[in-house]
């Protein structure tokens, strides 16, 4: 199946049109952008003002920290102010973040998070079918929309729509009401063939999709280098990334599946004592292996298509260590093996 193939987008508003540019030079298909420290749609308003062909996507934005509306009217801008390129993609985020950080409800993730994007579906339905806004559920309730508040700049259709998930119920609600299946990056091979993808047909099969309707996007960990000093801080600091994502409890089943269950409680005591630079000394080489791909430039895109490139659709490529025509050059190779099966 043909594949696209994201750059990581900068969260700095004064350089992010200017990326946009360099990116689309260099030959990627997208951009991704991240919610952190700073609002994830701005720099891709910025990205698109300054393109003409690359795609635009959250990786992800925090769902629960918004409305349906709110998101409704994000996406709609962004997808028509871009001809049609924008990809909404959302996460749940913990507990502790959504109601101590954003000071928003949170209850039954999963559930809520379908109904949020059946609330989006529904005003998507007003907007660009003139269905009556008669949606009431659960949790949001949408039942008002005055012709003075209806965008009228349609003509590039609805926005898709995609989930991140790990659990087998978030992931079973991308397969029930999601285009894309957000792949977290603490995703090895083995889980995402044993427990993510039947988790995924169950929910399309749920609602009677179509076994394509909710594609795979996958930003695979990855350790490179063009000389051996760039090669040790790659590996640093995807050991330091794994041990966070690892101490984190909604992230142990994955560890389960590979009898390292019991690294996790460890991590997470060693965060709750602040011993955060010492947590990558935990993470073993044969994790690194079996998390991140890990090898020579020229090593990287023949690892990732053979592990995954029967299943997704959309991947990012990003690296704290090597520089974007780096990644350029893994974006042309995995291009290359996908050409040629």
């Amino acid at each position: 199946m043909p594949i696209r193939i994201f750059a990581h987008l900068t969260d700095d508003l004064a350089t992010a049109g200017q990326q946009a540019r360099e990116i689309e030079a260099l030959g990627f298909d997208g951009v991704m952008s991240h919610e952190s420290a700073h609002d994830p749609f701005f720099p891709l308003l910025l990205a698109a003002a300054s393109s003409q062909r690359l795609h635009l996507m959250t990786d992800v934005a925090i769902a629960f920290a918004r409305t349906p509306m709110t998101l409704a009217n994000l996406a709609h801008d962004l997808n028509a102010f871009s001809g049609g390129r924008f990809v909404l993609g959302l996460g749940s985020q913990i507990k502790p973040h959504v109601t101590r950080r954003f000071s928003m409800p949170w209850s039954h993730p999963a559930v809520r998070m379908r109904e949020l994007i059946q609330a989006i579906r529904a005003i998507f339905a007003t907007w660009y079918d003139g269905a009556p806004l008669r949606f009431e559920g659960q949790f949001y309730n949408h039942t008002l929309m005055t012709p003075a508040f209806t965008p009228t700049n349609t003509a590039h259709g609805k926005p898709s729509i995609g989930i991140a998930a790990v659990g087998p119920l978030m992931t079973e609600t991308a397969g029930a009401v999601a285009d894309r299946l957000f792949v977290h990056p603490f995703t090895t091979e083995a889980y995402l063939r044993q427990a993510t993808l039947p988790h995924l047909r169950k929910g399309l099969d749920s609602t009677g999709r179509d076994p394509g309707a909710c594609q795979l996007v996958y930003d695979p960990m990855i350790i490179t280098g063009t000389n051996e000093a760039q090669f040790a801080a790659a590996r640093k600091a995807l050991a330091d990334r794994i041990a966070f994502y690892a101490s984190t409890p909604a992230y142990k089943p994955v560890l389960d599946a590979h009898g390292w269950g019991a690294l996790q409680p460890e991590l997470q005591a060693m965060t709750k004592s602040g011993r955060w630079s010492e947590m990558g000394s935990l993470v073993t080489d044969e994790m690194l292996r079996t998390f991140a791909v890990m090898g020579e430039v020229k090593d990287i895109a023949p690892q990732i298509w053979s592990r995954y490139g029967d299943l997704v659709a959309d991947f990012g490529l990003a690296s704290s260590v090597v520089d974007r025509e780096t990644l350029a050059q893994i974006a042309a190779d995995l291009r290359t093996k996908a050409a040629s099966g």
